[in-house]
């Protein structure tokens, strides 16, 4: 069995890597704050000094951080997994960058022998922690082949979509249809409660008709309640609108509802409200409609 290196111990990270884990993989791990791995250690998981420490003790390194240029830092920064003596012959990275980003990554690791997947992943905490993730691939058909069992231990839809970037560009369409859904059920909801509807009536008659999703059944309940735990922040969905919105700009599509949901991100954030969970977009839409 491979060994894995996993670089990124937050709220997505740290469980996709204990799913590695309880899979059998031998498992070092590497986070830019230190401490992160003690929840790991029951399953036996060493955690690496450095990131080129780590790059040496892996065949396969999975990168799960926040942007671009966290990506670029882990790769090639000083100390960085590049100049690791060993370094993995294949990273899957598992964050959401832009997709000529990845492909330039990937063009700086190809002379090194290093073979480059991206794997973009959606479906929340909740599905990283239950290994339930669907996982958007770009990469070399041989080099997606090599890493698929590592992705099918943490999620259950793995689809090769196409060359190194097309897991970031399908994972930017997702985004932008989830956005649309946020922003869908948000405005239901405030014009439920608003109209004095009673939300424990409506939502199963919602749910058993053409308006059912999973933005209905698992992130109603938190609009109701103006409640917002953490699941998804709202400031890492901005990120990756703007990612999307910069993709619609080169290919010239335009994203109505992308840029509402962008516009009212940027102002949950500048509000304080980054670290709430994306549903948190009901706050702002209670917000205009005076509740």
């Amino acid at each position: 069995m491979e060994r894995i290196g996993f670089v990124g111990l937050g709220t997505m990270g740290a469980a996709m890597a204990a799913n590695l884990a309880r899979a059998g993989y031998p498992l070092t791990v590497w986070n830019r704050t230190p401490g992160k791995a003690a929840d790991l250690a029951a399953l036996r998981v060493t955690e690496a000094p450095t990131l080129a420490e780590l790059g040496d003790a892996a065949d396969i390194a999975v990168i799960c951080v926040t942007d671009t240029v966290d990506v670029g830092e882990v790769l090639f920064g000083t100390g960085g997994l590049a100049e690791a003596s060993a370094p993995p012959g294949l990273v899957i990275d598992c964050s959401t960058i832009g997709p000529a980003e990845t492909r330039a990554y990937a063009e700086r690791l190809e002379p090194m022998k290093i073979g480059f997947v991206d794997a973009p992943v959606s479906g929340g905490s909740e599905g990283a922690r239950n290994a339930t993730l669907t996982i958007f691939v770009g990469g070399a058909p041989a080099a997606v082949e090599r890493a698929r069992p590592v992705l099918s231990a943490m999620g259950s839809t793995i689809t090769h979509i196409g060359p190194v970037g097309s897991g970031q560009a399908a994972k930017a369409v997702n985004q932008v249809i989830l956005c649309g859904a946020y922003l869908g059920v948000a405005e239901g909801i405030v014009l439920a409660l608003k109209s004095g509807l009673d939300p424990e009536r409506l939502l199963p008659a919602l749910q058993g008709g053409a308006a059912s999703s999973w933005v209905l059944a698992n992130r109603s309940a938190r609009m109701i309640a103006d409640d917002y735990p953490l699941g998804f922040r709202v400031s890492l969905h901005l990120k990756d609108l703007r990612i999307a919105l910069e993709m619609a700009r080169e290919v010239g599509a335009t994203l109505p509802v992308t840029g509402l949901a962008a516009q009212l991100e940027n102002g949950l954030v500048a509000q304080g409200h980054g670290d709430d969970d994306m549903s948190a977009l009901a706050r702002a839409i209670r917000t205009l409609s005076a509740m």
